[in-house]
């Protein structure tokens, strides 16, 4: 073996390692992990399960200056049923994260119902590498661990915004089977197979504490012939049983492709999709959608453009779920905020659970009733009509897993 070789192999070894003790932490966190966790103080009761509206976990992260971005995001996709996990990653000061663990603390109906943490001992990420796979397993595992009722992960970042009330969401997807997948995904994989998955890359965010850029090893690796690599879209909305599956691993799939992957370019785009489609057990389950509105160059660049008051009419009628992606104080989130969410500044998306008057000088969601009923609102059909036609599409096996 060469020296460069030996040095490589070597690298890879400690790199690897070095991952797989990141990821043990997984399983077994304190509360140190937290800046901010809201204990659940006198609330009615949160009642999950069949006969019961589905719930969500939200994964909310961002990076350095996005506390408040994050804040109004997560009043936009608040109700009491949820759980959320909101990250700031570690070019974000200590001083931001206590200062959005305040922001939350502030709201009276977050204290109450405890639904609400914050990473107070943030997680290494580097943009295209896999960091970020492992950051979001570990979200996925916190909310595994802390909330025993919810339904489906949803990932967003700060740039992220609502289309729908979560009454619409949760009333939508009421008549969807909660192993259901959604998750863009192909195995025709075109320029990406020699761009991202066939060169061998480190991510030094795995062993070091600054930040820094993935590096390319020089040489490249044939295509997995065990396993066919699935890509797409990083934005899911993944079902509990799926994720049970990918974080406390009882077969040896999600192991093995997660070994694979460490070393691949963008790795959130490759692993959840390879896991699902590749698994006999959760291969039937996918619908081939992110839920999400995107607005993209010609030909795509790495990010879709961002959006403003001009794509709202295309936007409230797309029947997606949520859209990226946003400057901050964007005109058009206030558009949405007053046409779709009917939220004001700094309050809590109102729902069926919000008792109290609706005036300027009162949050009707400062009083609350039974949060296990909802109340659709006018744009739930437009969500409804979509969600249905993903569902006869992914019926037909035509869009699953191909």
């Amino acid at each position: 073996m060469g020296a460069e070789k030996k040095w490589l192999y070597a690298l890879f070894c400690a790199a690897f390692v070095s991952f797989l003790i990141f990821l043990s932490s997984i399983s077994g966190f304190s509360s140190s992990y937290y800046v901010f966790s809201s204990q659940r103080r006198f609330a009615t009761p949160v009642n999950h399960g069949p006969g019961h509206p589905p719930a969500f976990a939200y994964y909310i992260s961002g990076g350095g200056g996005d506390s408040d971005r994050i804040f109004r995001l997560l009043l936009a996709v608040y109700h009491p049923r949820n759980r959320y996990l909101l990250h700031i990653g570690v070019d974000g000061s200590e001083e931001e994260r206590k200062k959005l663990g305040m922001l939350v603390k502030s709201v009276p109906v977050i204290q109450a119902f405890g639904n609400v943490d914050v990473v107070g001992k943030p997680d290494p990420v580097t943009y295209m590498g896999s960091t970020n796979i492992a950051a979001m397993l570990r979200a996925v595992s916190i909310l595994l661990k802390v909330d025993g009722g919810w339904d489906w992960f949803v990932n967003l970042s700060a740039s992220d915004y609502p289309l729908v009330t979560q009454d619409d969401l949760s009333h939508v997807l009421s008549s969807v089977s909660r192993d259901v997948n959604f998750i863009d995904h192909t195995s025709d994989l075109g320029w990406k197979e020699a761009q991202r998955v066939k060169p061998i890359v480190v991510d030094p965010g795995i062993y070091l504490a600054r930040k820094t850029q993935i590096f390319y090893a020089t040489e490249k690796r044939p295509l997995p012939d065990a396993f066919t690599v699935f890509t797409g879209s990083p934005w899911v909305v993944l079902s509990r049983p799926f994720l049970e599956f990918c974080v406390f691993g009882w077969d040896n799939l999600p192991r093995t492709l997660l070994m694979y992957f460490t070393n691949s370019v963008l790795s959130q785009e490759v692993y959840f999709h390879s896991v699902v489609c590749n698994s006999p057990e959760f291969k039937n389950t996918t619908v081939n959608s992110d839920m999400r509105y995107m607005v993209w160059d010609n030909p795509p660049k790495m990010e879709p453009l961002f959006l403003n008051t001009s794509d709202y009419d295309l936007m409230a009628q797309s029947g997606a779920a949520f859209a990226r992606q946003f400057n901050k104080d964007e005109a058009v989130l206030d558009m949405i905020d007053q046409n779709i969410l009917k939220r004001s500044q700094n309050r809590v998306t109102t729902g069926a659970w919000c008792t109290g008057r609706t005036s300027w000088k009162m949050d009707p969601c400062s009083q609350w009733g039974d949060v296990n009923v909802l109340k659709p609102g006018p744009h739930v059909k437009t969500l409804g009509d979509s969600v249905q036609r993903l569902l006869q599409d992914s019926s037909s096996q035509s869009n699953q897993c191909r």
